[in-house]
């Protein structure tokens, strides 16, 4: 009973988000709110703990925030110059192999997309473009949203990696190789899911062969300090050598029209790219960026049941090492450039900005209760609860599971940034109870979250948002619904063998 009652806050965000359609900022402002009334009468929450775990909270939602906020403005920027688009339609005039290039759309270029913006939007920009090249709809948002789910976890800057590491208090640089070899893993299995439900299972071998060199680039570009880019280089690399694959005449010209359009976003992008790699490789530059910093500095807290957070730093925050430093940078270049080389004028850019801040409140406000909440329960002793109730029912099968409670996660939440939130450090005491590595099952964590988003209502509704598809994504989920627990079992017997 004890344990149900401090896994309340989460079973009602849960239950909000998934059956009662509540966005991220209602669900998770009653889950927070719950979770104070339960902390307080069960679990000991007193004004001191409540200060200082939710200060560590506003300083770990402005981390995230830093890259969300950039990252989606500088995607609305690119987008409504007509850049992302025209990316698209020059892959479409190289690859003149109808079958290969469903499979190149629904599943690289999609990864890149959600490098680039995330929310949904690789479901709902490719999409349309597969059924326009004779995909039947529910098939071609299906495929979209498995195709993509490799890049999620590592994607976007590697933002819901940084934030489970973040969460959790672990070292990024431990947690990656594991992290790494299982979303390798699911480079494969997204890969022949999508050509599934393509019908174009026929490439399997091109496909086996494109998912080895894509998660072989992504692991050695993260093992060599440069996580933000793993995955981000990974989608491009993978988009090159499914050029490199296809069975072209020999008369047929490779390279694509170069519109303004397509020059815009190829530079935009490639000055957020250069300009993350250049601090990365150039070790004293990258020092003398790091000298800057924000830390502060917390008092031992205890609750009145006996738990007790020990004194020590909170977050330091980095500015001009952090990533969301160089997307914002990128951002305003964009702005700056765009116009004169597309000679779009300034309309466009009030246009995405305004974009930027439909998108960006709800999530954003989403983000601060769903960390409140995670730094509450964690300072209470409630999610400690919740691992003793998950070790001691599944003991050393629990790690088959763990990789299933980060897709539970982005299911109902939308969300692998949020599913990490909510169950990364929860994951960590249960390794703890179990003594096990906690590295695996973080690993896990993310991985199933990652793989969550081919499943997650709130992905879908925005790929079913065509007029063609609208209400429809309950035909959708029939068909991703069991890919995604297949794939995500498959991540499972592999943290089990990783343990030993």
């Amino acid at each position: 009973m004890f344990y149900l009652l401090a896994a309340l806050p989460i079973l009602l965000v849960l239950a909000l988000m998934l059956f009662f359609k509540r966005g991220s900022h209602e669900a998770g402002g009653a889950g927070w709110l719950a979770g104070i009334a339960v902390a307080f009468f069960a679990f000991g929450l007193n004004g001191q703990v409540l200060w200082v775990s939710q200060v560590k909270a506003l300083l770990l939602s402005l981390n995230v925030l830093a890259v969300l906020l950039p990252a989606l403005a500088m995607y609305h920027i690119v987008d409504k110059a007509g850049g992302v688009r025209a990316i698209a339609y020059a892959l479409q005039e190289m690859i003149p192999e109808p079958g290969w290039l469903l499979v190149v759309l629904a599943w690289m270029l999609s990864a890149l997309v959600e490098n680039l913006a995330g929310f949904g939007l690789p479901i709902a920009i490719i999409a349309p473009m597969l059924i326009l090249l004779g995909v039947i709809p529910v098939r071609a948002v299906a495929a979209a949203a498995v195709g993509h789910s490799w890049t999620v976890s590592l994607g976007g800057m590697a933002l819901a990696f940084r934030t489970l590491t973040d969460i959790t208090g672990m070292d990024p640089a431990e947690v990656f190789p594991s992290a790494a070899i299982m979303l390798g893993v699911s480079v494969l299995l997204t890969g022949l899911a999508a050509a599934y439900l393509l019908k174009q299972l026929h490439y399997w071998k091109r496909i086996l062969l494109l998912a080895a060199i894509v998660a072989l680039v992504q692991f050695l570009v993260g093992l060599s300090g440069m996580i933000p880019l793993s995955s981000f280089t990974a989608a491009i690399v993978g988009i090159g050598f499914g050029l490199l694959l296809a069975k072209r005449p020999p008369d047929r010209k490779v390279s694509p029209t170069v519109t303004p359009q397509l020059k815009g976003g190829l530079i935009s992008y490639g000055i957020l790219f250069l300009s993350i790699l250049i601090i990365s490789v150039i070790p004293p530059l990258n020092r003398w960026l790091a000298a800057v910093q924000l830390d502060s500095y917390f008092p031992q807290v205890a609750t009145s049941t006996g738990i007790i957070t020990d004194a020590g730093p909170g977050f330091i925050f980095r500015p001009f090492t952090h990533p969301g430093f160089w997307i914002l940078f990128s951002a305003v270049m964009a702005a700056i450039l765009l116009p004169r080389i597309t000679r779009s004028g300034t309309a466009n850019l009030r246009s995405a900005l305004a974009a930027t801040w439909r998108s960006a409140l709800p999530a954003s406000v989403g983000t601060l209760f769903m960390i409140g909440l995670s730094t509450l329960m964690e300072h209470t002793g409630m999610t400690l609860t919740i691992a003793e109730g998950l070790s001691t029912a599944f003991k050393a099968a629990y790690p088959l599971i763990a990789p299933l409670v980060g897709t539970l996660g982005a299911f109902a939440t939308g969300s692998n940034t949020n599913s990490n939130i909510l169950f990364g450090t929860m994951q960590k005491d249960v390794a703890m109870l179990l003594r096990i590595t906690p590295i695996v099952l973080l690993a896990a964590q993310t991985t199933g979250g990652a793989l969550g988003s081919m499943i997650a209502p709130a992905k879908l509704a925005v790929g079913g948002s065509t007029n063609v598809m609208k209400g429809r994504e309950g035909e959708v989920l029939r068909l991703t619904l069991p890919i995604g627990l297949v794939c995500t079992l498959i991540i499972g017997v592999l943290a089990l063998l990783l343990i030993g």
